[in-house]
């Protein structure tokens, strides 16, 4: 599309005495915003959305009034001669994996953010969202290769690992690979788990492998767009770079007919890639560069927590 390893050891400490003040910054502001974004509007809504791998036993008490009568533990109320109920608790721990597009095509933003910032936060978000629950977190990072590879853990010092390498990686690679990246998933994570692929996904031949991954794993597709994909300014003739191909075109912004069949391609680009996650059984969020991300976040949340009870 046109635009205008191994695991390191390495302590907090140690991490913020490499990065500049600038990053160390944005580091920072990304962690403070993201904690205040858990806390203040999804602190349950990745609970419910996102299950746990079933109930487990847990002890046997009294009856009291108002508990449900299929929990009564036959058993013990006969050998007791009085009514006792089982009680359970969610097996809560997963492994959430983020699967985080670090290709060139992250660098274009037209509203002061750039999509690899968005794509940072969301990961942030996320990986607080996981350890709130007491859930792992580990990631993938991928351009036309894999990038890097960081193991589940637990932890806020992990966390603070998972924006660094998201907002100070710098790639070896261009491209988009999302076959690749899928497939290293299957490889490197054999138990079920949750995944959150963020990318623009501008890429095509990954539908099967997308299909595969998602028979093991409960997938989300987070979409990052700018407005600028979707649609055109008046500018006149303008020279379009592919941000991965470095392959550019001139087109004249002010014809009409340019701008129309633009805006009717990228329509029908978004929509083929919906129909192409439905089939898949993977969720989907599109978030937009220039527009809060938040609300589509909590939206998708609470549809699955309904779809979950239904």
């Amino acid at each position: 599309m046109f635009f205008f390893r191994t695991e390191r050891n390495e302590t907090p400490e140690q991490e913020t005495a490499t990065l500049s003040p600038d990053l160390l910054a944005r580091i920072k502001a990304i962690q403070i915003r993201t904690q205040r974004l858990v806390t203040d509007a999804l602190a349950g809504e990745y609970h419910s959305a996102f299950k746990g791998r079933g109930m487990e036993f847990e002890q046997v008490r009294e009856y009291a009034p108002g508990d449900d009568i299929r929990h009564i533990d036959w058993n013990v109320t006969a050998r007791m001669s009085s009514p006792f109920v089982k009680e359970h608790r969610e097996e809560r721990e997963l492994t959430v994996m983020l699967i985080v597009d670090v290709s060139s095509s992250g660098a274009f933003g037209t509203s002061g953010k750039q999509k690899r910032e968005v794509v940072a936060e969301l990961a942030a978000v996320l990986a607080y969202l996981a350890i709130q629950n007491n859930d792992r977190v580990g990631m993938i990072i991928f351009s036309d290769r894999i990038e890097r590879f960081i193991p589940p853990k637990k932890g806020r010092a992990h966390v603070w690992r998972v924006i660094r390498e998201v907002l100070s990686f710098r790639p070896t690679g261009r491209g988009t690979d999302l076959d690749g990246a899928l497939e290293y998933l299957g490889r490197v994570v054999r138990r079920r788990s949750v995944g959150f692929v963020i990318s623009d996904f501008l890429d095509t031949g990954f539908a099967e492998r997308l299909r595969v991954a998602a028979r093991r794993h409960d997938l989300t597709a987070i979409r990052v767009l700018d407005r600028r994909e979707v649609s055109l300014p008046r500018m006149g003739l303008v020279e379009l770079e592919d941000a991965e191909t470095g392959q550019t075109l001139v087109i004249d912004t002010a014809d009409r007919r340019v701008s129309e069949s633009f805006v009717r391609l990228a329509r029908q680009d978004m929509e083929r890639r919906t129909e192409q996650f439905r089939q898949a059984g993977v969720g989907e969020i599109q978030v937009w560069a220039d527009r809060p991300w938040i609300e589509p976040l909590v939206r998708y949340m609470r549809a699955r927590e309904q779809s979950v009870r239904v």
